[in-house]
């Protein structure tokens, strides 16, 4: 009995590994091109408006492919899924590095946002998967990887350029490193995905089913972050190259701050839902969201804005994670169209996000900017109350 408790023990941690390095390669994907736009947007001349909407192709290829990676996922599973995404999107990067005028750079993000959402899909579905092996909730772990991976892609950016490597040459490292990570890990992923429960009047989750109350919540939850999240992405280095004006040495400094806040957060977040609850988690990420970005408006210098920015990490960090781990408990639709559909929604604020940021800098500056995601990101402590209401009735 002890050799079957040991096997059983092994197995599900094998799967946890292979799950938690695919969700760094996507983090590290994700991060080698949020972190080299400073230089992109310099080598092509873009004005903040040119940027804003250009950026506005990667929420659209990733709001186009949400249905079908949600249906792909639950038809052929997410270990088949990840294994295509997890070639193609890192692909996707080089494209990236090959742009020459900025709507190709558009088209470019339109195809990155599309693979982008197929990886996400199906790594959340796979972790899911592997959280229920468990028996409690290690979500955020795996998206502290992700920031522990994005954390990492500064860093190194901040090495590639210093040392006057290319964006192209620098994805072409981080293609070879996807690779390494493919081949090795996809023999440990979890072959199969969880069986849809039945509910309570007896009949299995449906694929299509219209999205309830509780699932729209939780979206909108999602979409409050996911906007404040896109703004530090996409901005935090021209933030600090056009507002804090440090040394060309610390422009990602703000970037990588953001990343490490968000990581340890991630990490801490089992430990903190289960000491506080999700709820209360959830209704001071907001206000902590809020005061970061503030206080990077108010006071726009280096160790101020640096300071903003790890509160804005520390605030978004355990968003997503936690909604996408309540998503899988609903009890109208199966595990992956129920993480895709909070993801659609939670997505548009990655849609909107980048135009908002670019035409207000336009017309104003990127502070006023700022100050209009850090009222959006208090979303999270508004909804919080109601999505509480509505898990004591399915409890």
């Amino acid at each position: 009995m002890a050799t079957i408790h040991m096997n059983i023990h092994r197995t599900r941690s094998l799967y946890r590994i292979a799950a938690s390095t695919f969700f760094f390669l996507q983090g590290l994907t994700f991060a080698s091109w949020t972190s080299r736009i400073p230089d992109i947007k310099r080598a092509l001349d873009l004005s903040e408006a040119d940027l804003g909407s250009i950026l506005f192709g990667l929420p659209m290829g990733q709001l186009t492919a949400m249905a079908i990676s949600g249906y792909l996922v639950s038809r052929f599973g997410s270990k088949r899924m990840l294994t295509i995404a997890a070639l193609i999107y890192p692909a996707a990067l080089i494209g990236l590095g090959t742009v020459s005028s900025g709507w190709q750079l558009a088209l470019g993000l339109y195809v990155f946002g599309m693979t982008a959402n197929l990886i996400n899909i199906s790594v959340n579905t796979q972790g899911i998967g592997v959280e229920r092996l468990y028996g409690r909730t290690i979500m955020p772990t795996f998206h502290g990887l992700w920031s522990l991976a994005g954390f990492t892609g500064g860093i190194i950016s901040s090495f590639m350029a210093g040392n006057g490597v290319t964006p192209f040459w620098h994805f072409v490292v981080i293609y070879l490193v996807a690779l390494t990570i493919l081949v090795s890990m996809r023999p440990m992923l979890l072959p199969r995905d969880a069986t849809p429960p039945k509910t309570a009047e007896g009949s299995k989750r449906r694929i299509f089913a219209r999205p309830d109350r509780y699932i729209v919540l939780l979206g909108l939850t999602v979409f409050g972050s996911m906007i404040c999240e896109g703004t530090m992405f996409d901005w935090s280095g021209v933030y600090f190259e056009k507002v804090v004006q440090p040394d060309d040495k610390y422009i990602r400094l703000g970037y990588i701050a953001y990343m490490s806040t968000m990581a340890l957060g991630r990490f801490s977040a089992e430990w903190l839902s289960k000491r506080f609850g999700i709820i209360t988690l959830l209704r001071s990420s907001g206000l902590v969201i809020a005061t970061g970005l503030l206080l990077s408006v108010v006071f726009p210098y280096l160790a101020t804005a640096t300071l903003g920015f790890l509160l804005v990490g520390l605030g978004t960090s355990s968003v997503v994670p936690l909604c996408y781990s309540l998503a899988a408990k609903s009890k109208t639709l199966r595990p992956g169209i129920a993480i895709t559909t909070v993801a659609t929604i939670g997505f548009m604020g990655f849609l909107i996000g980048p135009p908002i940021i670019g035409y207000i800098a336009h017309w104003s500056s990127l502070q006023w900017s700022f100050v209009v995601i850090a009222v959006i990101g208090l979303t999270t402590t508004l909804i919080a109350p109601h999505l509480q209401k509505i898990l004591k009735t399915m409890a």
